[in-house]
């Protein structure tokens, strides 16, 4: 399985933004499509953004459209979620997992492989 590990949360005003990483190692990170989910307290978690093995697909939650970019980059084993234009209602933990494929991680399937979480916070 791969490891993943979570970086880059924070406490930002509404309208800001944040870039969230999640660094890859142990098995070969192109293999896998990766996604973002996050989960705000007394919620469940939810899908926020999946990218394909390539980088050449990607989806998102109707609540991520036209603010966030998930992105990677399989030569640093990183994947990134851009997030801007952030609302009170963003406030989560953000964690990114791994999956057999973009289409699995937009129904919320993922393999056994999630990064820590890191807190994101946005002020009114």
């Amino acid at each position: 399985q791969v490891q993943l590990v979570n970086s880059g949360g924070g406490l930002v005003q509404a309208g800001g933004s944040l870039r969230l990483s999640c660094a890859a190692s142990g098995r070969t990170f192109s293999v896998y499509a990766m996604g973002w989910f996050r989960q705000a307290p007394g919620k469940e978690r939810d899908f926020v953004a999946a990218i394909s093995q390539s980088g050449g697909t990607t989806y998102y939650a109707d609540s991520a459209k036209g603010r966030f970019t998930i992105s990677r980059d399989n030569a640093k084993n990183t994947v990134y979620l851009q997030m801007n234009s952030l609302k009170p209602e963003d406030t989560a933990v953000y964690y990114c997992a791994a999956g057999v494929s973009e289409v699995y991680l937009l129904q919320g399937i993922t393999l056994d492989s999630w990064g820590q979480g890191t807190q994101v916070t946005v002020s009114s």
